[in-house]
């Protein structure tokens, strides 16, 4: 007999949808959008005023729009 495992990462993955979607759902966009806020500090932290600020711009529409080439494209102009 064969046993079948589950990787742990899967296995919490499921776990966590099957208990209440509406926590896994708050505490993912808890984490997006402290994520973004971090890469928005580093941004204006590494770069000067202007280019911090068209790359904010690029950030925000490239999630409006759901294409992240947007700020992609932003970033390639720069470097």
């Amino acid at each position: 007999m064969q046993n079948h495992t589950k990787s742990l990462l899967a296995e919490l993955d499921t776990l966590g949808i099957n208990k209440d979607k509406k926590y896994f759902i708050e505490s993912r966009a808890v984490n997006v959008i402290q994520g973004a806020i971090n890469l928005l500090v580093f941004i204006r932290e590494n770069y000067s005023e202007s280019v911090a600020l068209e790359l904010e711009k690029r950030f925000i529409n490239s999630i409006r729009s759901r294409d992240p080439e947007k700020f992609v494209r932003g970033i390639k102009k720069i470097t």
